[in-house]
């Protein structure tokens, strides 16, 4: 493992760099595999905000070198600047100002005025929410309410329609946001993400899944109604609980169909606790909303028998090591990582506390729902 000292990278290096992040390795990893310091490799792809700049070529209406050449030559040899835009095919206007912005006819330098002129080519072009204040300040305004660059992306097609200029891609407002250079979004707007993150990660870059123990009398996943499956009808619940530092919880409900979720507050994830916990909340939901609850194979379900009978809602059990049967609980848990990051203490947020998050959370728009709310969506569903 490399640390210490920034080391500026070679070209070859860099294009390393970038092919190894796009295929998801860590920090270190890149670090190790091109043998320089951590912080290099961190500040190389901080400075882009995580995104692979793009292979840089000259445009092909610039000048390239061979023509400064030959202006040089034109010059020493004393023509005049319609002559030597003549002998390169360009306009004198061109000739003009390229002698003029490099030192004019007695100081200019083929190759001084080449480098001068990629370097200009570097500077950072204003970028879409630049452009447009209106748009600017209504995609700041939704990521201060903790809406996802996804969710504002959607929600502008859907609210302003045909109207061109209030649309912008989720990846715009990601490089707004990442790119150091651009400077349109402020950097605070970042914490609403609830990534946390400072650059955008590649998509192949993945976190390994936790091994779950065995519940007696489980019934699997496999023996769940198909209208749970399918999302036709409301009442089909997925369950979890979500870790905070010193062994403190959360329980999290998330309805399939509508995407709404309950946050249940829980003293430790000993199974009598959580189950009476869960029973006490589902207890209060309409009949229609009490048919199934999905859950893992954690230990604090183990009493499952007592909150089938004390609610009347059926329970069924994921396969071993496969989260993914809870998709939807568990990308809520993810989004719940935005208001209680991982090593949180949960123990300190009150029931009153928890509701206030789901009510945010039930209120911003979810691009499976085609940008609507859970709350909207449950609400249709109960009519």
């Amino acid at each position: 493992m490399h640390s210490g000292k920034r080391k500026r990278l070679t070209h070859s290096q860099s294009r390393d760099l970038w092919r190894r992040w796009r295929e998801g390795q860590t920090l270190t990893e890149i670090a190790a595999a091109l043998s320089v310091p951590t912080v290099s490799v961190f500040a190389t792809i901080r400075r882009s905000g995580g995104y692979s700049p793009p292979e840089r070529t000259r445009a092909e209406r610039a000048l390239g070198p061979d023509e400064r050449e030959e202006i040089s030559r034109g010059l020493s040899a004393g023509d005049s600047i319609r002559a030597i835009a003549a002998r390169i095919g360009r306009p004198p206007s061109t000739v003009s100002r390229e002698v003029s912005r490099n030192g004019g006819r007695q100081r200019y330098r083929a190759t001084d005025a080449d480098k001068a002129a990629w370097t200009r080519a570097r500077r950072p072009k204003e970028c879409l929410l630049a452009q447009q204040p209106a748009l600017c300040a209504a995609v700041a305004g939704k990521l201060a309410e903790d809406w996802s660059p996804e969710q504002i992306s959607g929600w502008l097609r859907r609210e302003f329609g045909d109207d061109a200029s209030m649309r912008v891609s989720h990846e715009t407002i990601y490089k707004s946001l990442f790119v150091q250079a651009r400077g349109v979004l402020k950097k605070e707007l970042v914490r609403h993400l609830r990534s946390g993150r400072l650059m955008r990660r590649s998509r192949h870059a993945t976190l390994k899944g936790r091994g779950r123990g065995t519940i007696r009398d489980a019934v699997p996943i496999s023996e769940r109604p198909p209208e749970a499956e399918d999302r036709a009808v409301p009442g089909h619940w997925e369950g979890d609980l979500l870790a905070g530092s010193g062994n403190t919880y959360i329980a999290t409900l998330v309805e399939r169909r509508s995407r709404f979720t309950i946050l249940v507050k829980v003293r430790s994830k000993e199974t009598a606790v959580v189950v009476k916990a869960l029973e006490q909340r589902v207890r209060t939901l309409p009949a229609q909303l009490k048919k199934t609850l999905t859950w893992d194979r954690g230990s604090e379900m183990m009493s499952h028998a007592g909150f089938e009978v004390a609610t009347d809602v059926k329970v069924y059990f994921c396969d071993p090591q496969s989260p993914w049967q809870r998709g939807t609980n568990e990308n809520t848990n993810g989004l719940l990582r935005q208001y209680f990051p991982k090593g949180t203490d949960l123990s300190g947020f009150s029931q009153a506390d928890l509701d206030r998050v789901a009510r945010k959370l039930n209120g911003r728009p979810r691009e499976t729902l085609g940008f609507s709310t859970p709350a909207s969506t449950m609400s249709e569903a109960l009519r």
